[in-house]
């Protein structure tokens, strides 16, 4: 019997975000995206905090840790004052282009709830509201502006061919995660990162491989060019203009964003320039590596092994009548 061929066309956009100018990031993320579906995508993904950009003066600008630093505190004040907001009419084009279209659009987002701020990988679907999912724990310097998710933003899409779900960064590097993920049986997942370097690749091939689906990796191009043309377009701010001089490099995110296989191999690599990458996944492949090994079945041990897994929103304050 030949075997049943379920393909499925997908895309990543490897671009420059619009760092600090949120609303010249969705019309951006808005024009790249439909480019992709109109090249067969049916699902779209953008690399991690694409909509505000990657901020990367934590970790390139000397002294940007330090307590009360003038041009750190100017870019916080930029980013709530810009970030989107649960709900936010700004990303309507998104959502019209999904309903209109029947793709997906998994990106990254600063969003803010209520004072805080959160690293959002935020997945569009047709004619339903977008799937959070907030970054469960901000990595080293990422903690000075990220508040950390928490379970409720777990989750999957079901889509007509299959589930799909998102992670950020390093919580590719958090077992915990990985196997609630592999419980809810995506057949591709979105792994959204700054820049996908060689450690980044090997995580993203893991999971692959682990959880028996496809990955998008997706990752940024950014240079530190990005920075000031992005903070003129929100108003500028002498203290954060005098932050990022101090940065050393000029590129400093190169992309490398790759589709890779349920069996780990890389199905199609980007270079480190702005490009969409398309490729053609055929779903069929992701029961035929099962037959070797299924991490949340006949690999696991559920009676050595449990895991528990807090739905519920922690608002830390609770109103009652």
């Amino acid at each position: 019997m030949n075997k049943v061929s379920n393909t499925l066309s997908v895309a990543i956009c490897q671009a420059a975000p619009i760092s600090l100018d949120f609303d010249g990031g969705i019309a951006k993320a808005t024009t790249l995206a439909r480019e992709a579906i109109e090249g067969g995508a049916k699902l779209v993904a953008f690399g991690e905090t694409f909509l505000g950009g990657y901020p990367l003066w934590l970790d390139e600008a000397p002294g940007a840790a330090l307590w009360d630093h003038p041009g750190t505190k100017a870019c916080h004040r930029i980013m709530l004052d810009n970030a989107i907001v649960p709900g936010d009419e700004r990303l309507l084009p998104l959502q019209e282009l999904c309903d209109e279209s029947g793709a997906c659009i998994s990106i990254g987002a600063h969003e803010r709830l209520r004072q805080s701020l959160y690293n959002n990988q935020l997945l569009f679907r047709p004619g339903e509201v977008p799937l959070d999912h907030r970054k469960l724990v901000p990595t080293h310097g990422e903690r000075l502006i990220w508040m950390r998710g928490d379970g409720s933003t777990i989750g999957v899409h079901e889509a007509e061919w299959g589930r799909v779900g998102n992670l950020i960064c390093w919580e590719h590097w958090m077992p915990l995660a990985r196997a609630a993920m592999h419980n809810l049986g995506e057949s591709v997942h979105c792994a959204s990162w700054p820049t996908v370097r060689e450690e980044y690749a090997l995580a993203s091939r893991h999971y692959a491989m682990e959880g028996r689906c496809f990955v998008l990796a997706a990752g940024l191009v950014q240079k530190k060019a990005d920075l000031f043309e992005g903070l003129e377009n929100v108003g500028g701010s002498a203290e954060a203009r005098e932050l990022f001089e101090a940065i050393e490099s000029d590129v400093l995110n190169r992309g490398g964003s790759m589709i890779i296989a349920p069996d780990a191999r890389v199905v199609a690599q980007a270079g480190e320039g702005e490009e969409t990458l398309h490729a053609e996944l055929d779903l069929s492949e992701i029961g035929e590596t099962l037959a070797s090994l299924d991490t949340d079945g006949h690999y696991s041990r559920p009676d050595v092994f449990e895991l528990n897994v807090d739905t519920r929103a922690k608002d830390g304050v609770n109103w009652k009548n």
